[in-house]
């Protein structure tokens, strides 16, 4: 099953801009240097190791820019890769596989390098209980491929934007006058709009904690940037009324210490923001 964020309709959107940022007016290399009738047959060689993913977008940005080509599939999203694989080998027009080839191969390869990471960490914390999300720190434009690359890798995907759930973080409940106001008044906007959001509040000590419990009518107390005893303290006291987010700092090397805190999910944006991407390229056969 798809994200609820990966409609027809996001994928055509994004595939279009993309497409038309790289090629524009026409991509003049191919056109000028190809003969328009020339067939080939081109494959993805893997150069890395690692999880693959994108190969179901690479098919949609393919068919986009030339329904009759044909893609035959060695590899699928998810998959493990070693270098030397091959993933698929495209055939049909050479100047339309050309014009695909390097969002193909950008959205491709940051995908699996996402990919990869996430299902490391994932492994880094299994059989715990905490599930590893993404963020919102992603890249403009670019937010539905890592996202989904995240979620190829094993790990559960955050709020998508602003407007499919209420994060009161540090600024908000700052600015609103603390968090019984930020709370009251989202809850009460959330009433005058009609709108059924779920609600995440952020907290910064064992004091914040407590004064959301007190105020309570929420979904997801997020412990930012806590020492793992003050993370272990929040959790008891919280004891299960509300679900647990960890954030802040995590990296590989605590992953697994603060999901040993008891926290149901540990948001790490190094997934989306840090990540190097794997090596492939694609490579003319015929």
């Amino acid at each position: 099953m798809r994200p609820a964020y990966l409609t027809d309709q996001a994928l055509e959107d994004f595939i279009r801009l993309a497409l038309a940022e790289d090629i524009g007016e026409g991509d003049h290399s191919t056109l000028g240097a190809v003969p328009a009738d020339k067939i080939s047959q081109t494959r993805l060689l893997v150069k890395d190791n690692g999880l693959l993913a994108g190969v179901d977008l690479a098919e949609k940005i393919f068919y986009t820019v030339d329904s009759a080509l044909t893609i035959t599939r060695y590899k699928n999203d998810g998959d493990p890769i070693q270098k030397g694989d091959v993933a698929f080998v495209v055939e049909g027009k050479a100047q339309s596989i050309l014009m695909a080839e390097r969002l193909v191969l950008n959205c491709m390869q940051r995908m699996s390098g996402i990919a990869t990471y996430t299902h490391r960490l994932c492994k880094l914390i299994e059989g715990i209980g905490a599930q590893l999300m993404d963020t919102r720190k992603t890249t403009p434009n670019f937010r539905l491929p890592e996202k989904w690359a995240v979620f190829i890798g094993g790990g559960k995907n955050h709020r998508y934007a602003l407007y499919d759930m209420v994060m009161l973080k540090d600024n908000h409940i700052d600015m609103a006058g603390g968090i019984r106001a930020a709370i009251e008044r989202t809850k009460q906007y959330l009433e005058d709009k009609n709108k059924d959001l779920r609600i995440e509040v952020e907290t910064r000590n064992l004091c914040e904690v407590e004064e959301v419990l007190a105020v309570g009518g929420i979904d997801v107390i997020m412990l930012d940037n806590m020492s793992i005893a003050d993370m272990t303290k929040a959790v008891k006291l919280i004891n299960g009324r509300y679900k647990t987010e960890a954030s802040g700092g995590i990296t590989e090397a605590t992953l697994r210490t603060v999901a040993e805190c008891g926290v149901d999910y540990i948001s790490v944006g190094a997934l989306t923001h840090s990540v190097k991407s794997l090596d492939l390229s694609l490579k003319v056969i015929s």
